[in-house]
C-alpha cells in the first residue's frame, strides 16, 4: 500500500483527499477511487489535465504511482497568461 494525495481547487473551494491505495495504481485510478468528483459535480475531473507535484502528466492511465505522490488535477484556464497581459497593458 502506498499513500498518495488527489488535490483539486476552484475559487470557492479546495480539496485535498488523502488515501491509501494498492500498488501498481494510475494516476486516473486514483483519481476514482479518491471520489473528489463528488466535491465539484460541475466539472468532469478525469478529462482535465494532471500532473505530478506540478510536473503534467500526459499520459494519466500509464503513470504508477509511488509512496507520497501529489495528483494536481488543473482546471481550464478562463484566459491564457498572454491574453492576461495584454489586457494589463491596455490599462
Amino acid at each position: 500500500m502506498i499513500k498518495i494525495e488527489v488535490v483539486f481547487a476552484t475559487n470557492s473551494l479546495q480539496k485535498i483527499v488523502t488515501l491509501e491505495v494498492e500498488t501498481p495504481c494510475s494516476i486516473a485510478d486514483a483519481i476514482t477511487r479518491s471520489q473528489i468528483q463528488n466535491f465539484f459535480p460541475d466539472y468532469e475531473l478525469t478529462s482535465l489535465p494532471v500532473g505530478i507535484f506540478g510536473k503534467r502528466q500526459f499520459s494519466p492511465e500509464q503513470y504508477q504511482l509511488k509512496n507520497g505522490d501529489r495528483i494536481e488535477i488543473y482546471r481550464p484556464l478562463n484566459k491564457t497568461p498572454n491574453q492576461k497581459r495584454l489586457e494589463r497593458a491596455r490599462k
